[in-house]
């Protein structure tokens, strides 16, 4: 993981002079007081968020139930983060006075995802989502390529390892209506 330099505690910025500062690439989040840039994407990546953006949205989208994003940054809790991918419930999509979707979203999304890159710390990320749950998001998964795992983290603090290819994936309430298994979460990575 690439990280900007830390700069001494008289010196951090505050999460609003984070948010003043013109977006990088690849984007920096903000969190605990230290701007970190996010690795580059890479194919395994890249195939498994588009997919899962795509699937999510081909479910959930056509009865306005959610909507998932790729990598949105989300401001909240004191952080500045951007998952892999945001599913929000449809009635929780910030929106502008004329119904357009807005471009600040400052609340957790419902379900977070993250992918898991190779130069990434399962930590860094497990954080995140933990943070994100702590917030309100009813669930987050994180993939594992590497390993073919996901791991699926509760609102309630259960953590669950699906590995098995036939193993159905849970998925938060609302979102009832998308069925996936392991399998065919990285089957995408074939095609």
């Amino acid at each position: 993981m690439v990280q900007a330099p830390i700069q001494s505690v008289e010196q951090r910025l505050t999460l609003e002079q984070f948010l003043a500062l013109p977006e990088t690439k690849p984007a920096s989040e903000y969190i605990d007081g230290q701007i970190i840039q996010k690795p580059m994407p890479q194919g395994e990546h890249s195939t498994l968020q588009g997919d899962l953006v795509s699937f999510v949205n081909g479910v959930l989208k056509p009865g306005k139930v959610g909507r998932a994003y790729p990598e949105l940054r989300c401001t909240f809790g004191g952080r500045s983060t951007i998952p892999d991918v945001s599913v929000f419930c449809w009635e929780r999509i910030p929106r502008r006075a004329d119904g357009r979707v807005a471009n600040r979203f400052e609340l957790a999304p419902d379900w977070v995802i993250e992918i898991l890159s190779p130069e990434q710390r399962q930590t860094k990320v497990v954080r995140n989502i933990l943070h994100c749950l702590e917030h309100g998001a009813e669930m987050g998964w994180l993939l594992e390529p590497e390993e073919s795992w996901i791991f699926v983290y509760g609102a309630g603090g259960s953590v669950q390892v699906f590995e098995e290819a036939g193993a159905v994936l849970p998925v938060p309430g609302f979102a009832g209506t998308v069925e996936l298994t392991v399998g065919e979460v990285f089957d995408w990575l074939k095609g």
